[in-house]
């Protein structure tokens, strides 16, 4: 006789399978549920998880690195729920027609071990990673901020722009890109949005009068894309493109006269732009700023800077909200990722043809 499952997840999984979803079903899932809204509930996951933050058991990611890119693997839990996510970075890609970034994601049952969603997580990265700077800079910028400098205008410009119009109203973009026609895709994709876009001839153009700058730029380098006369007091610097060792986009001074937030400072120390700096330099990790345990920003002239490197836990929030929403639209599709056994003890059976299965 077989045993009634009480979680409704699991439940799903015994009768049917691993929930799938495929790259094309989840641009379905963002066109019909609306970017601005994905965005924005991501960022409500990835607030109420990191307010649990002492709940998961968390590590640095494990990389694999080469001379032209990085592969990694990024895991988080809680009490509940296992999740990873597969992920690379090769700048190089592009020239083969291929994303610099491409990724995959499995939420498990802890309980059991029950791998529940199977995802695709390039798009999903995408909208994670700008849910992520905006929330952080809906904390830690100025109040007031309504232009952004947008340095590096590839695959993540146009989820970074949008989500920082919607979620913290920013309304004039200045951007800037080594490759004009990168800024000139984003230009033609941001048509409509509302958000007034100029396209500037250098970084420190592109800089002057900002009261935001973020640098998504792709080059695996230690990079000086920002340096301290550029800044102005009272900016929020939101870092993103420095992701992994050897690559950097800030000054090293830009970082001792400012305030400096990390997601997981193991990880950060590793891979972030304070991966150059002395052990005891100080930083702060966001949740603590969630919690109420540690300060924000401290004055309006005051220069913060959030070093996003990605972290495991906004991928499993990510992760929840896609699965949740991927269930209500009825997408995605049900796969046989583990054998379905009649009996449990018996794998071996499973090669047989007539192999039966559990209705």
């Amino acid at each position: 006789m077989k045993t009634t499952v009480q979680n409704p997840d699991l439940a799903r999984f015994v009768e049917a399978g691993t929930l799938y979803l495929g790259a094309p079903e989840a641009a379905e899932l963002v066109r019909r549920h609306g970017l601005a809204t994905c965005v924005e509930a991501i960022a409500a996951n990835i607030r109420t998880d990191f307010l649990c933050w002492g709940d998961f058991d968390k590590t640095a990611r494990v990389a694999a690195h080469s001379d032209v890119g990085v592969i990694e693997l990024m895991p988080v839990a809680d009490a509940h729920r296992y999740s990873f996510k597969y992920v690379n970075g090769h700048p190089g890609n592009t020239r083969l027609g291929l994303s610099t970034v491409m990724a995959f994601g499995v939420l498990a049952d802890v309980a059991t071990g029950a791998p529940l969603f199977l995802s695709e997580l390039t798009l999903t990265t995408a909208l994670r990673t700008a849910a992520m700077s905006a929330l952080a800079a809906k904390v830690l910028a100025r109040p007031d901020s309504r232009v952004m400098a947008l340095i590096g205008n590839g695959a993540q410009s146009e989820f970074q722009a949008l989500a920082f119009q919607h979620l913290l109203g920013i309304t004039e973009l200045r951007v800037y890109d080594v490759d004009p026609a990168a800024s000139a895709k984003l230009v033609a994709n941001l048509q409509g949005s509302g958000l007034r876009v100029t396209v500037c001839a250098s970084t420190a153009e592109a800089v002057k009068g900002a009261d935001i700058v973020t640098t998504v730029t792709a080059d695996k380098r230690n990079a000086l894309i920002l340096t301290p006369e550029m800044i102005q007091p009272g900016m929020h610097l939101n870092a993103v493109g420095g992701d992994c060792p050897g690559k950097t986009e800030l000054h090293g001074d830009i970082l001792h006269a400012s305030k400096v937030f990390v997601e997981y400072e193991p990880q950060s120390r590793i891979e972030g732009e304070i991966q150059h700096q002395p052990a005891d330099f100080a930083v702060t990790e966001f949740w603590q700023v969630l919690r109420g345990e540690r300060s924000g920003r401290d004055s309006a002239d005051q220069v913060t800077v959030f070093d996003s490197v990605g972290f495991a836990l906004e991928d499993f929030s990510a992760l929840r909200f896609m699965q949740q929403t991927a269930e209500r639209l009825g997408l995605g599709e049900r796969i046989a990722l583990v054998p379905p056994l009649a009996d449990p003890k018996n794998l071996f059976g499973s090669l047989r043809a007539t192999a039966a299965v559990p209705a």
